[in-house]
């Protein structure tokens, strides 16, 4: 009985499937379902939905070319944590389309540290721009960008280099626009409470005085944006796994919603409308996905219930002087925490493009996920990150497999670099 509800699936579909697919592609479809035995209908529809989706990926990825090597090295699953050499701009033209289900990063500051100078503000946010836009593509629909950047005290140059030209940069604010402009959806901004001034700027000299007051920085943004690329494929109904479906309204710009117009289908409202959905929530409410492995502990969701939240920078400098992590500017541990618990499931992909001392790829690869980092700075990191990912000192005691693949000789893309080589 069961095993004949996957021929009725296809029956119900069959005009439309061959309408998308070629022969070829609607014949890898059935044989990929072949020869499996469930104990229930809802086991098959929900194997049909993920294989249908699957294929409808690959067919949208066909349309950039991606690097082999590259895929291949993603996709291998003997490693946990993969380490990628080079410029992130020019190695995220070179992944799948919508092949990496959550970016989590700190991106390099407007020239706060000597290793990300730039000539001034707009070659920065023109840098940004590209880096984000290429992201867009390689993100995969529906999911989520996390973005922590602080506000800085410097001087832009699009003006004067003199050192009266120093201001507030509001970096979050350009950061947002940027964002918004790529096709993302601004959803959240956690404030960060870092609990120390980052700056010292106008201690005012002991002057009580009207406009001699200015705050010291001590917070930074978490950004929190999705991606909605509008998709008119038809996807199928979660409880019948039909195809006959219509389009209903976008319950957010981007974000296609559908209605089965299956009449055998098992779940119908008592005017006779058919189960609401879309390609978001076949994801989110699938039996695979809701399940006891992915669910969030209740410390992380009271911890994260706030948007502002308090918790310390890393310490970096232990008592002797030596910097422990092996970078200026090591993320915490906190932050790719929550994302990765908050918007990825089990063994999916997140990618920091910006990875510096790689914490993001090892919370990542701890939490059973694959943690996936892009590194520019090959030259003065390589040797710390491989002597920490070495270690035993993780916040979760899990063992790390991790594997390295360089690009680092490619072209460069962005003015930072040809400045600086």
């Amino acid at each position: 009985m069961y095993k004949n509800y996957l021929d009725k699936i296809f029956n119900n579909s069959d005009n439309y499937l061959k309408k998308i697919f070629s022969a070829k592609e609607y014949n890898n479809l059935k044989n990929k379902l072949k020869n499996k035995n469930f104990k229930s209908n809802s086991e098959y529809v929900e194997l049909f939905i993920n294989e249908y989706t699957q294929q409808i990926k690959k067919k949208y990825q066909s349309e950039h070319k991606s690097e082999p090597k590259l895929s291949k090295f993603l996709e291998d699953k003997k490693d946990n944590l993969k380490i990628i050499w080079g410029d992130c701009l020019n190695v995220l033209k070179k992944m799948k389309s919508e092949s990496i289900h959550l970016m989590v990063t700190s991106p390099p500051y407007y020239n706060a540290r000597e290793y990300s100078q730039w000539e001034n503000l707009n070659d920065y946010i023109e840098d940004m721009r590209e880096i984000i836009k290429e992201s867009y593509r390689v993100l995969d629909n529906h999911r989520v960008w996390v973005f922590n950047v602080g506000d800085i005290f410097g001087n832009p140059n699009t003006k004067t280099k003199s050192v009266w030209g120093k201001q507030r940069i509001p970096l979050g604010a350009y950061f947002t626009k940027i964002f918004e402009e790529e096709g993302f959806t601004f959803v959240d901004d956690f404030i960060w409470d870092k609990g120390e001034p980052q700056s010292e700027r106008n201690k005012n000299a002991g002057k009580p005085y009207p406009m001699y007051q200015y705050p010291l920085n001590c917070y930074e943004h978490i950004l929190i944006f999705h991606k909605h690329r509008l998709d008119l494929t038809k996807f199928p109904c979660p409880r019948c796994g039909s195809l006959n479906v219509n389009g209903n309204t976008q319950s957010e710009p981007g974000l296609q919603s559908w209605e089965c117009k299956n009449e055998e289908c098992f779940e119908r409202s008592k005017s006779n409308r058919g189960k609401r959905f879309s390609l978001k929530t076949n994801m989110t409410q699938s039996k695979t996905n809701q399940n006891e492995i992915n669910t969030i502990d209740e410390n992380i969701v009271k911890k994260w219930r706030r948007d502002i939240i308090k918790f310390s920078p890393v310490i970096k400098i232990n008592s002797k002087g030596n910097n422990t992590i092996g970078h200026t500017a090591p993320f915490p541990e906190d932050i790719p925490e929550m994302s990765i618990k908050m918007f990825t499931y089990i063994n999916e992909k997140v990618l920091d493009p910006f990875a510096g001392s790689f914490t993001t790829p090892k919370v990542a690869a701890e939490l059973g996920r694959i943690g996936v980092g892009i590194e520019l700075n090959k030259k003065d990191f390589k040797d710390a990150i491989i002597k920490r990912l070495n270690g035993t000192t993780d916040l979760f005691q899990k063992k790390i497999n991790f594997d390295q693949i360089d690009f680092s000789k490619d072209k460069i893309n962005n003015k930072q670099l040809k400045k600086s080589i």
